[in-house]
């Protein structure tokens, strides 16, 4: 859990580059990536921490994601606050959050 938060925090705030050379290209692309990679995040988030209050999980989750936001306008590596980011990533998280909800009640 400490090692992907790392991760796609690193990911989250290293300079950007736009790619458009491949051809599963389109534009969105990077407000999909978001959702995925905050269910992930999500998940494993409340994998680790199965007791915690939904109320908890979702300030955590959505401070991590306004906080890389600001950091990714503030840091100025050609990245920049997008509102529709931050709306993938609680969106993204919230559904991490009822995947692992929906398999802990029929394989726990």
């Amino acid at each position: 859990m400490p090692i992907y938060w790392a991760f796609l925090t690193y990911m989250l705030l290293r300079p950007g580059v736009e790619n458009k050379e491949y051809f599963f290209m389109f534009n969105g692309i990077d407000k999909v990536l978001h959702l995925n990679i905050f269910a992930a995040l999500g998940f494993c988030f409340i994998a680790a921490f199965p007791k915690i209050r939904f109320s908890y999980f979702f300030q955590i989750m959505l401070i991590y994601a306004f906080l890389t936001e600001i950091l990714q306008e503030e840091m100025k590596l050609g990245r920049s606050m997008e509102t529709l980011d931050i709306v993938a990533d609680t969106i993204g998280c919230l559904i991490g959050y009822y995947i692992y909800k929906v398999l802990a009640k029929r394989f726990l």
